[in-house]
């Protein structure tokens, strides 16, 4: 690692990040010049500054990234907590705009001139002016219907007729709330609407050590546990400035591609049977059971939680390479049975097309947008191993179910390559790590590349070490936006097809 670039007195900055304080005017011209620099929004959060050393203000923090090389810039804009506001960056991206939205139901910090104001997180029976997240916000007051129902947009015209799905579901689907405007069997127009299960989990961080923290980032989306841990982990060290010994992170490399595995594979399985082709998805479930054993086999954990921790990360034994050999073959066949088939075929080509740039104009992440053609992976773009990993070219990027198939499939092979080539290398029994407690308020950046996308998370730590706030972006919150603009001109018995194919996370989403 490189040494930190510090910010000015007062804005704590870690490894590979510039941080600037700059004014609210300012905002909009820094965020312009890094965007037209190949930079991304990778996260904008509010802070509730509030103690003796830093008096009652608020902060709005924005964090952009580039790849080759990974760069981080970091820009903090104090505000007058009596009318926090900020310019609203919409115009200049996409999920700046979101963030912003959440950023004000959250802080109350309102951004000035942005073109949809309405509520994101918070729905409209939250009591107006409790904004949760602020360090004085108390108890919620009485919730009600405050301002009515959500104000969907109706399509009319002849023909055109709704038809409401959830927010729930059957079976084991988290809430959501899908409005279809529908011609004959043809979408004209979808609105999701989230937020259903808001669970104030960043809120809970406040005040703990970073290793009580554990138990939380394994449960942000409960199929993540790795990935989200493991970018928690990152974003302490960063804090802390520690470098993690190599073995340690080859173990946390393992980990990450065997959370990849299982998930893909079942989504493989789910795929198929969404298009009538059940036996496929009943072998893809054994396949998953077999990775789920190797799992509990490495970690004790079925789901690997428990192995990765601040410094370092424990495994109980490696995985076999013989064994992550065959059910590579067994997953290879599976998709060419998918792929000979004539009815899977037709439904996956050409269905729920995102064009490469509707991708880059929402922001996409993971599978998603490596599907539309985009090169996006944390894994080359922000690395934590030493050394160059060969990025996987992939056979398809039209956008469409079959190339997010054809993805997954790819990247199966992909991390079992990775995963034998790590455990090859042989590791050292690693040492209980001691992070190094800050001697002063410090905050870190964590970036890894989860199974669904890019996860990002940004800590503060106290001088006594404890977290003071914890920020979280699942890939999901980029990746979301996406679904409904694919389904334009879909037909509605593709919608579960096209859902399945993107597999977001409401948990994740729905901090």
């Amino acid at each position: 690692m490189t040494a930190p670039t510090p910010g000015p007195p007062g804005d704590p900055a870690g490894y590979r990040r510039t941080a600037l304080t700059i004014t609210a005017d300012e905002l909009p011209a820094h965020a312009s010049s890094l965007l037209d620099k190949g930079y991304r929004v990778a996260l904008v959060a509010g802070q509730h500054d509030a103690g003796e050393r830093d008096g009652d203000r608020l902060r709005a923090v924005y964090l952009f990234t580039a790849a080759a090389p990974d760069r981080r810039v970091e820009l903090h804009v104090r505000l007058d907590r009596a009318d926090p506001s900020v310019p609203s960056l919409a115009g200049l991206s996409f999920a700046a705009g979101r963030f912003e939205r959440e950023m004000r139901d959250l802080f109350g910090i309102v951004p000035v001139g942005h073109p949809l104001p309405r509520r994101l997180v918070r729905h409209f029976h939250w009591p107006r002016g409790w904004y949760p997240m602020l360090a004085d916000a108390g108890e919620p007051p009485e919730f009600g219907d405050v301002e009515g129902p959500f104000p969907f947009s109706p399509v009319e015209g002849a023909g055109v007729y709704e038809i409401p799905v959830g927010p729930v579901h059957a079976g084991l689907i988290e809430s959501g709330h899908f409005r279809f405007s529908v011609v004959g069997e043809t979408i004209l127009k979808l609105k999701a609407r989230l937020w259903f299960v808001h669970k104030g989990i960043e809120r809970m961080f406040h005040g703990r050590a970073p290793e009580q923290a554990i138990e939380l980032t394994e449960r942000v989306s409960g199929d993540t546990a790795v990935g989200h841990t493991l970018a928690f982990c990152q974003a302490v060290e960063d804090a802390c400035q520690y470098s993690v010994a190599p073995d340690a992170q080859r173990i946390r490399a393992i980990l990450l591609e065997l959370e990849r595995l299982y998930n893909h594979v079942t989504d493989l399985g789910a795929l198929c049977n969404d298009v009538g082709y059940g036996i496929l998805n009943a072998h893809a479930q054994r396949v998953r059971e077999q990775l789920l054993r190797i799992n509990d086999t490495v970690t004790g954990h079925r789901l690997l939680r428990g192995a990765v921790h601040p410094g370092g990360a424990t495994v109980r034994a490696l995985p076999d390479p013989d064994r992550l050999t065959a059910i590579g073959a067994d997953v290879a066949e599976i998709v060419a049975l998918a792929l000979d088939n004539n009815v899977v075929a037709d439904r996956f080509t050409g269905t729920a097309v995102l064009t490469r740039d509707q991708a880059v104009d929402l922001g996409a992440l993971g599978y998603v947008a490596r599907a539309s053609g985009l090169a996006v992976d944390a894994r080359h773009d922000h690395p934590f191993l030493l050394g160059d990993l060969p990025r996987a070219e992939h056979t398809r990027t039209d956008g469409d179910v079959l190339s997010r198939f054809l993805v997954r499939a790819e990247e199966i092979a992909e991390s079992i390559r990775l995963v034998n080539t790590f455990a090859d290398q042989g590791f050292a029994e690693p040492a209980e790590p001691a992070l190094p407690a800050p001697t002063a308020a410090r905050s870190g950046v964590g970036m890894v590349e989860g199974w669904r996308g890019t996860i990002t998370h940004r800590v503060e730590l106290a001088a006594d070490g404890t977290l003071t706030r914890v920020k979280i972006v699942d890939p999901s919150f980029f990746n979301w936006p996406a679904l409904p603009v694919a389904l334009a001109d879909t037909i509605v018995p593709d919608f579960p097809l096209t859902n399945k194919s993107f597999n977001l996370s409401y948990a994740g989403n729905d901090l």
